[in-house]
């Protein structure tokens, strides 16, 4: 079958518009023409009519219209659908003809061009003699027409012109070219789209009629052919929900047709075309649900209707194209706004169809690989014309009814798979393939499926490798398989790494085909000991820089060209060197290396050991091994390489350990060494060196998988592990760094001192160093002060100093860096005192660093290391305190042991205020004091306590009250108030007392009075109390209204508020009574 053969055409896939043919327009020459021309076409928007326009001349031949079948009585139908039926309502037979012709209603020579317009409407008319398509007549006006009824004459005019043209007044318009064209042309467009709809409505009618002379035993084909003109006439129409029904009928009656071999093709073609008309309509009406159920059925009844089994490959090819053209209506609806999921995406429906063309292809190859020789040219396979009807033969065109025979010809057969030979030999099945896996692959990437993703990138490398692009075919198998090495998919991993091989060695692509050969011996590999044994050996053939042997199942035309390359890559003296990045690999041969210890003392020699395995059947050599270190200075050290002729080896399955040993420099104390890489050299100057390279500790791909297996084996089975004799190469850790820290000190730093230290003391720390080493320290220096990183504050209340004979000052620091203390003996102490003053409260952390350096040797290489000491102590501060400042302090000569407390108290009597400020300062108490156990030399501590601010309230009376200390209830109680005046002026004073629920009294309510300066007033009151206990007083309320300042609640102050209130003796023996 020829390659397009299964392409669906143009005519089905795309949206049916009503075609409408517009003559009488000059859009070459005529600028009027031309702009109303592209009114009707460009810019066209989506809530525009769905019409397809097309310019043609007024004498346009249109398809003639055959005679219609007034029976069908002895009719047998040729085919189901022909193949140039959608074609020609779409774009050659017009639902409605437009004659465009200029004239004005007022034209001088109006009877001679309505002559000559109605000349024009009758060609249109003679042309499409026979057919329904509608015949309509604008004229284009330079004047805007008046509104209707208005204008007599156009009217007049109009009827005249209709009845000329024998046409109704509904096909006569009217067009101004002004500046609102474009809003006419819409007005036009939407009445043709009204005369395309009664079109298509009457062809819809007309087909429907032939119905009733239908039988369902010779017009099957038929009743099929029907529906589907029915369904599509309804597109056209834009009436999508009939349009839909109509092809779900069509589909059922295809099914219903009595299938054989002769027309399997036909009924399998047009059940594809309409399976996509519904799946279609469908998505357009957003019911994915149903076009993916209907898809579903399409299949399951078609993928059984192979017909002859020679014709396999065939029916391979028609689901292909079925499960493509899916998955492309899938995609559009999705770029149009519906949403997919990750397990219902077009990518599935992609894959399917690759799967289908791959199963084509081989079907193909293996009818190739039948025929001997190429398939003769005879005459009926060169056949050019086209076909009559969808899906019939070329040479059994009209012969695919019901009533031949029920078996394919010999000759029709051999016609068949002659021309699938000549296509299998010319047609780039790959490429199909591909196309369809990429676009697969596209899908699952977006909708975030890596799997599947993957694992059609491996069935894309696999197309590019059978089509010789072995480039890309190593591209993509090489991007997927980081992939499954990550997932340690090991059988698909080696069955990848096969493929790959095959391709570096048909491109002698050198590196690639050593790096695939180490993984194909590595313990990832699950090929066989004899093809392991192939592979090594080919490997050692390259190192020699020798032509390695064929891979198997290589194809025998590229093998001579493939050795031609190698040939000429040998040749090649510059390319003797490789470097492999096998990190990202599981090569035969396995590296870790790893520090003895986390961190090493800089007079300790630094102790590396590397361990190799291989993996491969035979043993390996090699011939270097170096470790590269992140100072490289290092590096000398680190390099063992084959000593003359001899090589080092590593045996099969068995560990190997180099051990490596440096010394440290001095100016590395502090800092990190690290492993930055490993080398192995494989192969020799003579032939080809290739050096595997890891980065870090070593390791590969597998190694952090494996050693977390080996962690868990080890917890599980602890005692089997500890009782082994070999090392356990899974168990092994990688220690990739270590620490060079200072030589551990040989002396002893004490710190001795009286806690607590007080504020503002001169404190003193006594410092004692003795050196335990056996030579002489040299350079001792003292650090000793408050240690940094504590709160900023600190650093400013904190002075030390070595000087304690006097007080320090804000200049001193909080940290003496580098005091020399000289040299050190073995054996030789030395003692200092440090003093610190702190000038607020709190706990403080000092830090006191004593360093110094010796000389030393460590394996043979002498080094002078730096030592240090630290030692820390936590000072808290405490202070004295007092109430009162006083010249004349009781606590002279007091002595203060710890946790006692002093105070003392005084009278302050204050001055009249001198301003309005009612804030008065209280002073400072200034001690001065220093410790029992300090020499009289030593100078006195000065504390400052700043005393608290006071405030004033200016008063000017002073009341007092005389009151028992008790009263007793109903016994008569007498309260004198005194009033005295202590300005200089007289004072008016209200009083008023508020009565109160536990007192009756006696005495002035309310009185207002004047008190003269320095004068006293009383007020006598007798209180009469009702109840027991504490009660509230009545509430003397005085006011000043002279002193508008004076707050009565400062004068209530002076004032009692309660007093306790007894039940007398009488009244509690007449309570017993009762009870």
């Amino acid at each position: 079958m020829a390659g397009s053969q299964w392409e669906l055409p143009p005519e089905l896939c795309c949206r049916p518009m009503a075609f409408v043919a517009l003559t009488g327009l000059d859009v070459v020459y005529n600028a009027v023409h031309r702009a109303i021309w592209d009114a009707f076409c460009a810019n066209r928007r989506a809530d525009r009519v769905p019409i397809s326009f097309k310019v043609l001349p007024g004498d346009h031949e249109y398809p003639k219209c055959r005679t219609k079948r007034t029976s069908y009585e002895w009719y047998i139908p040729k085919g189901i659908l022909k193949t140039g039926w959608m074609n020609k309502h779409l774009n050659l037979v017009p639902a409605l003809v437009v004659l465009f012709y200029e004239l004005d209603w007022d034209d001088p020579q109006w009877k001679e061009k309505q002559s000559e317009c109605a000349t024009k409407v009758e060609i249109v008319r003679t042309s499409l003699q026979g057919r329904n398509t509608k015949v309509a007549v604008v004229l284009i006006q330079k004047k805007t027409p008046l509104p209707p009824g208005e204008d007599l004459v156009a009217s007049e005019r109009a009827a005249t012109l209709c009845n000329a043209c024998d046409l109704s007044g509904k096909s006569l318009f009217v067009l101004p070219h002004t500046d609102h064209l474009v809003g006419y042309i819409i007005r036009l467009e939407n009445a043709f789209y009204e005369h395309a709809q009664t079109y298509y409505y009457t062809e819809i009618r007309r087909v429907k009629s032939h119905k009733e002379f239908l039988n369902k035993t010779t017009h099957q084909l038929l009743f099929v052919r029907h529906q589907f003109k029915i369904a599509f006439f309804s597109e056209l129409k834009q009436d999508t929900q009939n349009a839909l029904k109509y092809y779900r009928t069509a589909y059922s009656l295809v099914h219903e047709l009595r299938a054989h071999e002769t027309n399997m093709l036909e009924i399998k073609t047009m059940a594809g075309f309409i399976n996509y008309k519904i799946c279609r309509l469908c998505f357009q009406h957003n019911t994915p649900l149903d076009a993916i159920a209907q898809f579903r059925k399409h299949i399951d009844l078609c993928k059984k209707k192979i017909g002859s089994a020679e014709l396999a490959f065939e029916h391979a090819a028609w689901m292909s194209k079925q499960f493509q053209s899916f998955g492309e209506l899938f995609d559009e609806a999705i770029k149009l706004g519906l949403t997919a999921i990750q397990t219902q995406n077009p990518g599935f429906y992609y894959q399917q169809a690759a799967c289908y063309s791959q199963d084509r292809k081989q079907l193909s190859q293996q009818l190739c690989q039948a025929g001997a020789t190429s398939p003769s040219s005879e005459p009926w396979d060169t056949q050019t014309g086209g076909l009559d009807f969808y899906g019939q033969r070329p040479w059994r065109q009209g012969h695919q009814s019901i009533m031949i025979h029920l078996l394919l010809s010999n000759i029709d057969l051999t016609r068949i798979l002659k021309t699938e030979m000549c296509l299998c030999l010319s047609l780039p099945q790959q490429e199909l393939i591909i196309a369809l896996l990429s676009n697969a692959v596209a899908q699952f990437k977006k909708y975030k499926c890596p799997r599947m993703k993957s694992h059609l990138m491996v069935q894309m490398g696999e197309e590019y490798y059978y089509a010789k692009d072995y480039t890309k075919a190593l591209k993509l198998l090489d991007y997927v398989m980081c992939d499954y090495r990550t997932e340690r998919w090991w059988g698909l991993l080696t069955a990848i790494l096969t493929t790959a091989l095959r391709c570096a060695y048909l491109m002698a692509s050198v590196k690639d085909y050593i790096i695939y050969c180490m993984e194909l011996l590595g313990r990832a590999s699950t090929l066989k000991e004899e093809h392991k044994l192939r592979i090594e050996n080919n490997l050692i053939q390259v190192l020699m820089n020798e032509v390695p042997d064929a891979e198997p199942e290589c194809d025998a035309s590229s093998d001579g060209a493939a050795r031609s390359l190698w040939n000429d890559r040998m040749a090649l003296a510059a390319s003797n060197e490789l470097t492999i990045e096998v990190q990202d690999y599981i090569p035969f041969i396995q590296c870790k290396a790893k520090f003895q210890c986390p961190s090493f003392h800089v007079d300790q020699p630094i102790q590396l050991q590397v361990f190799l395995r291989a993996d491969c059947p035979h043993p390996v050599s090699f011939n270097k091994l170096a470790v590269s270190l992140s100072n490289q200075e290092y590096n000398q050290w680190c390099v063992v390489e084959s000593a003359g002729q001899e090589c080092m080896s590593l045996l099969p399955g068995k560990t190997k350990c180099h051990n490596f040993s440096f010394v440290a420099k001095t100016e590395d104390v502090g800092k990190k060494i690290e492993l930055t890489g490993m080398e192995l050299m494989l192969g020799s100057d003579s032939g080809r060196c290739v050096f595997l390279s890891w980065r870090g500790a070593g390791g590969d791909a597998a190694s952090t998988h494996e050693a977390l297996q080996a962690s868990r084996s080890s917890r599980r089975w602890g005692r089997e592990v500890e009782a082994r004799q070999e090392l356990d190469w899974d168990s092994l850790t990688m220690q990739h760094s270590t620490m060079i820290i200072s030589r551990v000190p040989k002396i002893s730093v004490q710190l001795s001192h009286r806690p607590p230290a007080l504020n503002n003391e001169m404190y003193c720390i006594n410092l004692t160093v003795q050196s335990q080493e056996g030579v002489v320290a040299k350079g001792v220096k003292l650090t000793a002060g408050l240690k940094p990183g504590q709160d900023a504050n600190l650093g400013q209340t904190t002075h030390v100093s070595l000087d304690g004979s006097k007080v320090c000052d804000d200049t001193a620091p909080a940290l003496l860096p580098d005091v020399p203390l000289g040299d050190l003996k073995p054996g030789e102490k030395l003692e200092r005192c440090v003093y610190v003053n702190c000038v607020s409260t709190g706990s403080r952390v000092f830090l006191f660093h004593v360093a110094y350096s010796i000389d030393t040797t460590v394996e043979g290489r002498q080094i002078v290391c730096k030592c240090h000491k630290v030692e820390k102590v936590i000072i808290i501060l405490l202070t004295v305190s007092t109430n009162t400042p006083q010249l004349q302090s009781q606590l002279q000569e007091v002595v203060l042991q710890t946790d006692e407390c002093a105070s003392e108290c005084f009278c302050l009597r204050c001055p009249a205020l001198a301003n309005s400020n009612n804030t008065v300062a209280t002073g400072q108490y200034l001690i001065s004091w220093r410790r029992k156990s300090s020499s009289a030399n030593s100078p006195l501590i000065q504390t400052v306590v700043t005393l608290p601010h006071v405030i004033l309230e200016s008063v000017p009376l002073y009341i007092h009250a005389e009151l028992p200390s008790y009263g007793r209830v109903r016994e008569s109680l007498s309260v004198r108030y005194h009033i005295e005046n202590r300005t200089s002026l007289v004072q008016e004073v209200e009083m008023a007392v508020e009565p109160s629920d536990a007192f009756m009294f006696s005495g002035l309510k309310q009185v207002r009075l004047r008190i003269l300066p320095g004068s006293e007033q009383q007020m006598l009151y007798n209180y009469y109390p009702l109840m027991a206990g504490y009660q509230t007083l009545p509430q003397l309320n005085i006011s000043l209204p002279r002193c508008l300042t004076t707050n009565t609640h400062t004068l209530r102050r002076f004032l009692p508020q309660r007093i306790f209130v007894k039940v007398t003796a009488s009244l509690l023996s007449a309570c017993v009574n009762i009870f």
